[in-house]
């Protein structure tokens, strides 16, 4: 069911009128819950919809600049493979990760128009007034040897190796946000620029042949710990503001016994426990130069492809499970599928955790893994939540082969007035 701001605004008429007070409500009427006295914030929260927040990998990118421009123009399957699934799912919020970004958005408004506004297979159209695009670290060239072959890549894979984030071309893998809700624009924030060694403690990976750092100091001091990008887009939902916090570390593997790559993965992911517990961190300063991170007022969603699972495959599974069991995020059951148990059961690999949350499927060789997160903060209360994963036998499986990601989705309302 769609819920318009004259449905908010008329389900807030109902409690005026039955509390028989009158309010004056200037500004944004997605706010106007925030004006109202206690009591009848929790009145009005309860009647409006919980708001549905999602994240998809989508893989939804090209091997040169302008390839899924390309691609969406000539109306391609995958994409309406996947429209056709956040259709399906109907998120008022969602992330998408390996979105090829461009500066102009082309690529967003031709999936925006020409796919999601309209039907995919049945499914009706889904309009998304909001969205925040924005650049990554990903193909942007680093001038340096990260890979430390002898050379500095120049095109290729060898050029991905050494850009400040893996990638074929500038935006490759990119991050795209989707909303029904009004985006707090000027208070956004991205930390593309953030560097690893600013964060307290950190190191460089350990080249284990020398003993030495794998990245010289030249390099260490100007190396992003985001292979993308984290970002902060606060939006504002029927259940007050969100913050929704949005990254896509770099999959821990890919590199050698220096474990660079997993050492990277853990970083970006810890990032998140400093910016959820770290309200006036000096160190914490995102790319317009303001510092300090989330505080503890604040409601928030962290979202997306981590490319790590809490018991199973490569990474540092204490970064994932700090994060998880953080006290500002909301303790509740993984979202569950049936069709992830479905195919995990058919590669019989002995896994550590619970097939039915697995996310992600990567072959025959690795299996199914959880590394898709939708972790809502404390004060949220979550009513349900899922990931679209059918078995075999449902019709709509075969969207699902667009990418080797899941979407996972989780419905939420306010806890508390704030």
């Amino acid at each position: 069911m769609k819920f318009s701001l004259k449905v908010w605004m008329l389900c807030i008429a109902m409690v005026l009128c039955a509390g028989c007070l009158r309010i004056v409500v200037h500004g944004d009427p997605s706010q106007a819950a925030e004006r109202m006295p206690e009591t009848m914030m929790r009145a009005v929260r309860a009647a409006l919809p919980p708001v549905r927040v999602a994240t998809y990998n989508v893989s939804l990118h090209g091997d040169r600049t302008g390839a899924l421009i390309t691609r969406l123009e000539q109306n391609d399957l995958n994409a309406r493979h996947v429209a056709a699934v956040i259709q399906k799912v109907r998120p008022d919020i969602i992330l998408l990760n390996e979105f090829d970004f461009d500066a102009e958005g082309r690529a967003a408004d031709l999936f925006q128009q020409r796919f999601l506004e309209v039907p995919q297979f049945g499914e009706a159209a889904i309009v998304y007034p909001y969205r925040y695009f924005a650049p990554v670290n990903t193909g942007v060239a680093s001038g340096f040897d990260l890979d430390r072959d002898g050379n500095i890549g120049k095109s290729g894979r060898a050029y991905g190796n050494d850009a400040w984030g893996y990638g074929l071309y500038p935006g490759q893998y990119g991050m795209l946000v989707l909303s029904r809700y009004p985006i707090a624009s000027a208070h956004t924030r991205s930390f593309k620029n953030l560097k690893w060694a600013s964060i307290p403690g950190a190191t460089s990976p350990i080249n284990p042949v020398d003993g030495k750092p794998w990245y010289p100091e030249r390099v260490w001091q100007r190396m992003p710990v985001s292979s993308k990008s984290h970002w902060d887009v606060p939006i504002l939902t029927p259940q007050g503001r969100i913050h929704l916090l949005a990254a896509h570390p770099t999959p821990p593997a890919f590199d050698g016994p220096e474990d660079r790559n997993g050492h990277r993965n853990a970083a970006e992911i810890q990032f998140w426990n400093a910016y959820i517990a770290s309200p006036n961190a000096s160190w914490l300063c995102d790319d317009s130069g303001l510092c300090g991170g989330l505080t503890s007022a604040e409601s928030f969603v962290v979202v997306g492809d981590l490319n790590a699972d809490p018991k199973d495959g490569d990474g540092h599974h204490s970064a994932i499970n700090t994060l998880i069991s953080n006290p500002r995020v909301s303790q509740y059951d993984a979202p569950r599928s049936r069709g992830g148990l479905e195919r995990a059961n058919a590669y019989a690999l002995q896994k550590l955790g619970d097939n039915a949350t697995h996310t992600a499927d990567f072959g025959p060789r690795v299996g199914t893994l959880r590394v898709d997160y939708v972790l809502p903060s404390k004060d949220l209360i979550l009513e349900k939540s899922g990931i679209f994963w059918p078995t075999q036998d449902n019709p709509s499986a075969r969207w699902t082969k667009a990418s080797d990601h899941h979407l996972v989705w989780a419905d939420m309302r306010a806890a508390t007035p704030k």
